[in-house]
């Protein structure tokens, strides 16, 4: 793993808008939360890969948790159809301890996907999904835009680490399991782009 962190700006580190037209209720903003926002990118360069950019996220899509390491977390669909990912639709991401984290896909394209947080989450913002043709193959990445969903969040989070780490091992190892499915090997190791908005800036 390759970790860089970073001071951010708002101006920059911002999460997307929401796409017109996709249900407000119960999302949890990035400016709901507490604590810095944290911009954060996980990313993998696939090498020969077997699986073009689209196919490997429809495949992701379909069932997320063939890539997600269910020791950490399982993703349970409690809202759209099975086998399949639609704007709309909604996941809670099954924990340890009391961390269930309920999601909506805001934005689904043929190469992404992403999440918006809701009530209950851990975390307040986005996280998106995406893969990328690149000249050794294809990129992988996952890129979220969060503060703590809470106070008590933004201890576990920020202030003692735990939750930080478990996120990492989680996000890491969900990159390990994609470019198994992909058919190709892990190039370069995984890069961790962190960008840190402090609070005060993460609120505007």
């Amino acid at each position: 793993m390759h970790r860089r962190e970073q001071a951010g700006d708002v101006s920059d580190d911002a999460p997307p808008e929401l796409p017109a037209g996709v249900s407000t209720d119960e999302v949890q903003h990035a400016s709901d939360g507490a604590g810095p926002l944290f911009h954060r990118r996980y990313a993998a360069l696939v090498r020969e890969p077997r699986l073009s950019p689209e196919a490997l996220i429809a495949r992701v899509a379909e069932d997320l948790n063939a890539v997600t390491p269910t020791s950490f977390a399982v993703f349970q669909k409690v809202e759209g159809d099975d086998g399949e990912m639609r704007v709309g639709d909604e996941y809670v991401v099954r924990m340890a301890a009391p961390w269930d984290g309920p999601v909506r896909v805001v934005h689904r394209t043929p190469r992404s996907f992403r999440f918006a947080t809701l009530d209950g989450h851990l975390e307040a913002g986005q996280i998106e999904f995406r893969a990328a043709p690149a000249p050794e193959g294809l990129r992988f990445e996952i890129e979220s835009w969060a503060r703590s969903g809470d106070r008590l969040s933004n201890l576990l989070y920020h202030k003692l680490r735990m939750a930080k780490e478990i996120q990492l091992h989680m996000w890491t190892s969900f990159l390990e399991r994609v470019v198994k499915a992909s058919g190709g090997r892990l190039t370069g190791g995984i890069d961790i782009h962190t960008r840190r908005v402090e609070d005060r800036a993460g609120e505007a």
